[in-house]
């Protein structure tokens, strides 16, 4: 369970950091089944439907960026998932009815992780409510050097992702990034922000990698507003892990930006690239 000063702080600055919420022993287990999902993957050879690899390194490449769907796919993630002292803990968040809808696992390979820019997770399938939470796992200590999580406190609006009429992945208007918190952490770490919460993270310089477990909430009365095939996209993994669904929308927002897709995109890395690459395309 949050004690009472975490939840203020996340109810305030729209994030709360858990300490040792996961045992060392916890942890290790989770990162050897990382290491189990990712073993043998190449570039040239690997399910895209499960993984991403980084870029920038040659087709037998053994570099991971992504796995897809852990608490789906693998039942030791889906466990903790669904575990009492999680959703205990979102419960204090969320309200008595939450819906899980996805998780990835981000790596962040040493010396060649990939950056995240600053963004919103609620940007990319807005709701009818901002009950939005997602829970960061850290798996390795993490800090500056390896590409520990930033996050900006306070915000308590959507900002605009797009530019051009198309969605980029990434804020687009001017933000005070002065005011970033990076929230280094141990193993076992686990950082409750909720989906108005602009964060980022660095690249990873460091020797050692930045294995983050990411799991993602919402309150049971937070509805998609329809996207097309991205929402139906969106809802694929969705499933109630704690009360009742709901058969009625709350609305707590006077606006939404809708994110209009430049097309098909698997990832936030990936858009946030094609982004830049449009970006430099563009006559000066």
């Amino acid at each position: 369970m949050l004690n009472p000063d975490q939840v203020r702080q996340y109810k305030s600055e729209g994030y709360c950091v858990y300490d040792s919420f996961l045992s060392e022993s916890e942890a290790i287990d989770l990162t050897h089944e990382i290491e189990r999902i990712c073993g043998g993957a190449t570039v040239a050879d690997h399910d895209a439907s499960r993984l991403e690899m980084e870029p920038k390194q040659g087709p037998k490449g053994t570099k991971v960026r992504r796995v897809y769907e852990p608490c789906t796919h693998y039942e030791v993630f889906r466990e903790f998932s669904e575990g009492q002292k999680l959703t205990d803990s979102l419960e204090q968040l969320l309200g008595p009815d939450i819906l899980y809808t996805s998780s990835k696992i981000n790596i962040k390979p040493a010396e060649i992780g990939s950056i995240v820019e600053w963004h919103q997770d609620m940007a990319y399938g807005p709701l009818t409510n901002s009950s939005v939470v997602a829970a960061l796992v850290y798996l390795d200590d993490a800090d500056l050097q390896n590409g520990c999580l930033q996050v900006i406190p306070g915000q308590s609006r959507m900002l605009d992702h797009s530019r051009d009429g198309f969605f980029q992945g990434r804020v687009t208007e001017s933000i005070d990034t002065s005011k970033a918190v990076s929230i280094e952490g141990k193993k076992g770490t686990v950082v409750f922000f909720n989906g108005l919460a602009p964060h980022a993270s660095s690249p990873n310089r460091s020797s050692r990698p930045r294995r983050t477990l990411i799991l993602g909430y919402r309150a049971a009365d937070a509805f998609p507003i329809y996207l097309g095939e991205m929402s139906s996209k969106g809802e694929l993994f969705v499933r109630l892990v704690r009360g009742q669904r709901s058969n009625v929308a709350r609305f707590d927002m006077d606006r939404v930006f809708v994110p209009h897709y430049p097309r098909e995109t698997k990832s936030l890395y990936e858009l946030q690239e094609l982004s830049h690459q449009q970006q430099a395309a563009q006559p000066a």
